[in-house]
């Protein structure tokens, strides 16, 4: 286990003897197994090397299994998940996987792309190594890059543009009275209401009114 490893090189680097690494890897245990350790009776360990032995039986199942290289095959492109960051996930999990080969991550990786543009260059011109992949991949992450960049560009412009514009009001201004000439009418078309072309026929007098 890492802890028992790293133990290990400390207590070589100090040059500790076996009583004394004994007595120090106990104090370095925590929780379930300080808990366990002060259970056992006396005289149960006679040498580290019986410590050693007891701290990896009892916490065998807490050693974290060594991935191989199906596991790679299991790290999918997520939906909307960018280029480089799957790519990041799976160089993550490569790692894990030491014995893996050029042709099994770059397999590995293909398999797990999402059906778009990257997918469709490595389709029609498959690559082997995945040191390829990376070098063909790098330029279709600059170019999400570049289009993620001007999509927030654009999308800033239109929220300085909205909120420039000022909103529209409901108010409605009043409507502007007609105004007609005034007529020349005479008195008697006012009671008559007759035209006033008439009016020097009746001999009546002739007033302005609007």
């Amino acid at each position: 286990m890492v802890h028992l490893s790293r133990f290990e090189n400390a207590a070589l680097l100090h040059r500790y003897t076996d009583g004394i690494k004994c007595h120090v890897f106990a104090i370095t245990f925590a929780r379930a197994a300080q808990q366990c350790f002060n259970q056992l009776p006396v005289g149960a360990i006679g040498s580290f090397k019986n410590s050693d032995l007891f701290f990896l039986h009892q916490f065998a199942s807490n050693r974290k299994l060594r991935k191989t290289e199906l596991s790679l095959f299991a790290v999918r492109q997520k939906d909307n998940e960018p280029l480089k960051e799957y790519l990041q996930r799976f160089n993550a999990a490569a790692l894990e996987v030491p014995s893996a080969t050029q042709e099994v991550k770059a397999s590995a990786f293909s398999q797990g792309l999402l059906d778009g543009d990257f997918f469709k260059s490595l389709a029609k011109k498959p690559v082997s190594k995945f040191d390829a992949l990376l070098d063909r991949a790098a330029k279709y992450i600059n170019m999400e890059d570049a289009q993620a960049a001007k999509k927030e560009s654009h999308g800033e412009k239109w929220k300085e543009v909205k909120e420039e514009t000022p909103p529209r009001t409901s108010y409605r201004y009043p409507r502007q009275k007609a105004s007609f000439p005034k007529v020349r009418r005479c008195l008697y078309s006012l009671d008559r209401s007759h035209h006033p072309s008439f009016h020097g026929r009746r001999g009546k007098r002739v007033t302005d009114t609007p």
